[in-house]
C-alpha cells in the first residue's frame, strides 16, 4: 500500500515524511479481532498530537515503531471487521463509509491507504455528510464535545479560549446546539468567523487583555482551554466565574516549564494558594455514541465541519500538510485525501 511514512524526526517531522509505494499492512490485517475494523482510508486529518508526541526526545522513539504513519482521524470504507463484542448494536458491512479515529498513536496511522481501527472509533457517515468534513471529525470534535456537553445546561455561560482552530470551531457550535451563551477568544482576523459560527460575544486576544475582559462580563458557568495561555487565566478564574465551575484544558506543550504548570493546576490545592475552580485536564477516549450524535449534527446542518485546507496523497501533500498546521494559523482542520471514494 501506499503511506507516508517517517523513521526518524530530525529537524521536525515534517522534513522526514516519505511516501513509501510498498508500505506493509498492519500486521493483524487478516487477523482480525473482535471488535477491530480494516478500513480503506479515503481522508485523513492532522491534529498536533501527530507530530509533538513522535517529536518528545527518547519518548517518542519507545512510544512509536518505526517506519510510521502518523495520524489518528479518519473517514473511509470499511474492508473487513472482526467480531462485535456487542457492545455496539449495529453491525458493520464491507463496502460502508465510516469516520472516527484512533485510539492513540501507532506505527500503523491514517496517512496510509488502509488502517486497523477500535469499533468505537468507527461509525457510519450519515447520510448527506462529505468524506472530507466526516474526517473532521474525530479528535477535534470528539474533544470539544467531552469538554463542553456532559459539563453544562441549557442557558449556561460557557468561554473557550482559542475558538478558531479544529477543538474551538466545533465546540462553539456544540454549545451553541445546546443552547449556551458562548464567548470565546481569537485573533482580530479570526473575529467574523468565530461569530458566523455562533460566538455572542469574541475577544481579540492581540488587542485586548482576555482575562481583564472577562472581569468586565457576567461571571461564566465553564471554561475550556484550548490554549493554555495566558498563563494566570486558571489562577484567576474565580474572579469571573460562578462558584462550581469547572475548567476544562486541552492538550498544552510538552516542554519542562509547561508540564509544571499543568501540574500546579492539577494538584496545588485552593486552601495553599493554588487555584480555586475545580480543573480537569481533559483524557479524551472514543465513545461511539458520542461520535454518532456528532455526525447527526453535521447531518442535520447544526454543525459544520470548518476546512482550512485539503491536500492530496502525492506532491508532498503530507509534508506540506504539516507545514500548515505548525503554523498555528490554520482556520479549522487540515484535510488529507488519501484516495477517491
Amino acid at each position: 500500500m501506499k503511506a507516508w511514512q517517517f523513521s526518524q524526526v530530525t529537524g521536525g517531522l515534517e522534513k522526514n515524511l516519505k511516501l513509501n509505494i510498498n508500505a506493509s499492512l498492519p500486521p493483524n490485517a487478516n487477523s482480525l479481532v473482535a471488535d477491530q475494523v480494516l478500513v480503506q482510508v479515503l481522508s485523513a486529518t492532522l491534529n498536533p498530537i501527530d507530530y509533538k508526541l513522535a517529536q518528545i526526545p527518547v519518548l517518542g522513539n519507545l512510544i512509536i515503531k518505526k517506519p510510521a504513519s502518523p495520524g489518528l482521524d479518519y473517514s473511509g470504507r470499511v474492508i473487513a471487521s472482526g467480531a462485535n463484542s456487542k457492545k455496539i448494536s449495529e453491525d458493520l458491512k464491507p463496502g460502508q463509509l465510516v469516520f472516527g479515529r484512533l485510539d492513540a498513536p501507532t506505527q500503523f496511522g491514517t496517512l496510509a491507504e488502509y488502517t486497523v481501527v477500535p469499533r468505537a472509533g468507527c461509525v457510519p457517515v450519515a447520510q448527506g455528510v462529505s468524506l472530507d468534513d466526516a474526517a473532521c471529525i474525530g479528535t477535534a470534535a470528539l474533544t470539544a464535545y467531552q469538554c463542553i456537553v456532559p459539563n453544562i445546561k441549557s442557558g449556561d455561560r460557557v468561554f473557550i479560549n482559542g475558538g478558531s482552530g479544529g477543538v474551538g470551531s466545533f465546540g462553539i457550535q456544540f454549545a451553541k446546539v445546546k443552547g449556551c451563551y458562548v464567548v470565546t477568544s481569537c485573533s482580530g482576523v479570526n473575529v467574523d468567523l468565530c461569530k458566523s459560527l455562533g460566538a455572542d460575544q469574541v475577544i481579540d486576544y492581540k488587542g485586548k487583555d482576555v482575562v481583564a475582559e472577562l472581569k468586565k462580563m457576567q461571571k461564566l458557568d465553564l471554561v475550556v482551554d484550548n490554549v493554555g495561555t495566558p498563563s494566570e487565566m486558571y489562577w484567576r478564574a474565580h474572579d469571573f466565574t460562578n462558584a462550581g465551575t469547572k475548567y476544562v484544558q486541552v492538550g498544552g506543550g510538552l516542554s519542562l516549564g509547561e508540564i509544571y504548570n499543568l501540574l500546579s493546576r492539577m494538584m496545588w490545592p485552593g486552601f495553599l494558594g493554588g487555584g480555586k475552580r475545580a480543573f480537569q485536564f481533559l483524557g479524551l477516549a472514543n465513545n461511539y455514541d458520542q461520535f454518532k450524535e456528532i455526525g447527526e449534527w453535521m447531518a442535520q446542518g447544526k454543525v459544520k465541519a470548518l476546512v482550512d485546507e485539503v491536500y492530496g496523497m502525492e506532491d508532498k501533500g503530507a509534508v506540506r500538510a504539516f507545514e500548515r498546521l505548525k503554523t498555528g494559523r490554520a482556520k479549522g482542520k487540515i484535510v488529507v485525501r488519501i484516495a477517491e471514494p
